[in-house]
């Protein structure tokens, strides 16, 4: 079993940064693929990044590509999104996510073993 917590959520003016973090605890992270999500209120999760845990190869959906930065820490079991010029369609609740590394990269929300709460991210234009 993992425990996945994110923070760093908030409210940001338009053209603005956040961080956020995601601590997992349970079992180790490493042999997790890890992945960020993101839904408004009467519409799907969708995939925001993901990166694997063995490579630290990084994925992006084409909304976010060049504007945010996926990471991860193993020794600190952390992952992090780094969100920069920020949108005010960027606003959702984000999700943090694991799943057990496969072959290749998952994107499909549905198939990750675990979730964090999630953390609000508000962009004011």
């Amino acid at each position: 079993q993992v425990q996945l917590v994110e923070s760093g959520g908030g409210l940001v003016q338009a053209g603005g940064s956040l961080r956020l973090s995601c601590v997992a605890s349970g079992r180790t992270f490493s042999p997790y693929d890890m992945g960020w999500f993101r839904q408004v209120p009467g519409k799907d999760r969708i995939f925001v990044a993901a990166i694997r845990w063995s490579s630290g190869t990084t994925y992006y959906t084409d909304a976010v590509e060049g504007r945010f930065t996926i990471s991860r820490d193993n020794a600190k079991n952390t992952g992090y999104l780094q969100m920069n010029s920020l949108k005010p369609e960027d606003t959702a609740v984000y999700y943090c996510a694991a799943i057990l590394s496969r072959t290749k990269v998952v994107l499909a929300p549905t198939a990750y073993d675990y979730w964090g709460q999630g953390t609000q991210v508000t962009v004011s234009s």
